[in-house]
């Protein structure tokens, strides 16, 4: 007698914890329905494509004119050739000592663009005799964000008139962009520096 009813306790206790856990009792992370904390996925590779179309559609927004310009241009970066160095010793040394001054090779489209805004920053300086060009940094600086480049600090030095200088990206998808206002005014577009961005590196080896 004992025995059958400690055997009926036993039984009525397992199903007790059977029922206990079944009810209330999630496994989080399963990745299941209501579950609050599903199991994170892999994060996905961005698409840098994309990234660069969207810039490239912004730039355009700012700066319809040279859109207009330059939209038949390709925009593949042509790869670059190898580089010889000379086989002078003197020229070679040259050569391998500058090499920090490297720039990334724009596409035609890239180098279009550059040379537009090159060309309107230019203008709006008074052409190469520099007419009417600002002749102190802040005066610079105004100009260059009325023209939608935003400067930002130490993109714009000198110490007065025909000693001025600049350089800058042109926004969201363009290359460097680098002036000096003297006599001849000097504007030119070129691929950013691969150590030191658009500005020229300093020093070498």
């Amino acid at each position: 007698m004992t025995f059958r009813t400690t055997t009926a306790g036993a039984v009525l206790l397992a199903a007790g914890v059977l029922v206990l856990t079944g009810c209330g009792t999630k496994v989080y992370g399963s990745g299941g329905a209501g579950d609050p904390s599903p199991a994170p996925t892999s994060a996905q590779t961005p698409d840098h494509a994309a990234q660069q179309a969207a810039a490239v559609a912004r730039h355009d927004a700012l700066f319809p004119e040279v859109a207009r310009v330059c939209a038949d241009k390709a925009t593949a970066v042509p790869s670059a050739p190898p580089g010889d160095l000379p086989t002078d010793p003197e020229a070679r040394k040259y050569a391998e000592n500058h090499g920090y001054k490297s720039q990334f090779p724009l596409s035609p489209q890239d180098r279009c663009r550059g040379d537009a805004h090159a060309a309107r920053i230019r203008a709006a300086l008074g052409g190469a005799d520099g007419k009417g060009a600002p002749g102190t940094v802040q005066e610079l600086s105004r100009l260059l964000t009325g023209m939608g480049y935003k400067p930002e600090s130490g993109d714009v030095s000198g110490s007065g008139p025909g000693n001025l200088s600049f350089v800058l990206r042109v926004p969201e998808s363009g290359p460097c962009v680098t002036g000096r206002v003297s006599v001849p005014v000097q504007v030119e577009a070129h691929g950013a520096y691969m150590e030191s961005g658009c500005r020229e590196p300093r020093g070498g080896h």
